[in-house]
């Protein structure tokens, strides 16, 4: 059985960091491509980033190219996704997922069939 488990949310100031982790157990990462995404309180889920099994990454909201980080480590079966300068609009929940079908990255939640239950992250002073 597949399980995603996301932590490393939290509280934080603006301008504050945030290292969120993805640990995947019953299935390795290799070969996989992994997809951050979050969902604000009222709003829809949006994709962060993709990151496939070469380690190619995808940033999709213009908002954190330049603050958020992701890698991926084979040795520890974990996705990350580094925030830095956190913001106001960055508070949100915040998933893991692990793509269907190919490797090629997708910011549509459809392709995704693995999901974590979520950390919450709060950027508030």
């Amino acid at each position: 059985q597949v399980q995603l488990v996301e932590s490393g949310g939290g509280l934080v100031q603006p301008g504050g960091s945030l290292r969120l982790s993805c640990a995947v157990s019953g299935s390795t990462l290799a070969g996989k491509t992994i997809g951050w995404f979050r969902q604000a309180p009222g709003k829809e889920r949006e994709a962060v980033s993709c990151i496939n099994s070469s380690g190619g990454i995808i940033y999709y909201l213009d908002s954190v190219k330049g603050r958020f980080t992701a890698s991926r480590t084979a040795a520890e079966n974990t996705v990350y996704l580094q925030m830095n300068n956190l913001k106001p609009d960055d508070t949100a929940v915040y998933y893991c997922a692990i793509k269907r079908g190919t490797t090629v990255c997708s910011g549509s939640s459809k392709w995704y069939n693995y999901w974590g239950q979520g950390t919450q992250v709060t950027v508030s002073s």
